[in-house]
């Protein structure tokens, strides 16, 4: 951990179908904080899927208004933070989490996020004509951004309560 750095949520990154909205919930109850997911602030706030924003608006559209989100949340207290896929990518993203929150990264591999997500249309990225080859590639090129968390915990072989169990108690720790 930095030095100076006042932890007062909790944030998780991680690729879709790592459980951080489902665990982001139980950590948050184990915890008695608020619980926000960014896309899901994002939806209400535009009436619009993530789906239809990226295909209508594009993908930079969309991480502008995920910034704007990150930027507001990281206002709050006591608050577990689910964050979209791509949201550590853009690094300030990043720098405003790890200011006021531990970043806890869900880990999965590429066989076992397909097995969690292949019958989800509402993933756009998942609409490509090798899902699985798509999977691969961007956990790949974003590696190097989840592995910048606090902290990293694999989920492939954890059920959502083993994992929430873990994330709680590291906050605990860092915190």
């Amino acid at each position: 951990m930095h030095s100076g750095r006042h932890i007062v949520n909790l944030a998780l990154i991680g690729f879709m179908g790592t459980g951080k909205t489902s665990v982001g919930k139980l950590v948050a109850e184990q915890l008695h904080f608020d619980f926000l997911d960014t896309d899901e602030m994002i939806h209400q706030r535009t009436g619009r899927t993530i789906a239809d924003i990226f295909a209508k608006d594009g993908e930079p559209a969309f991480r502008a208004m995920e910034h704007q989100v990150v930027t507001e949340i990281c206002q709050r207290k006591k608050t577990v933070i689910s964050t979209g896929g791509g949201l550590p990518t853009n690094p300030k993203n990043l720098e405003l989490l790890k200011s006021r929150a531990l970043v806890v990264c869900l880990w999965s591999s590429p066989e076992k996020i397909w097995e969690r997500v292949r019958h989800q249309s509402h993933r756009p990225l998942l609409h490509d004509p090798s899902p699985q080859q798509k999977i691969k590639d961007l956990l790949a090129a974003r590696e190097s951004f989840y592995k910048q968390a606090d902290v990293l915990i694999n989920t492939d072989t954890r059920s959502l309560r083993e994992v929430a169990v873990q994330v709680a108690l590291q906050f605990k720790l860092g915190s």
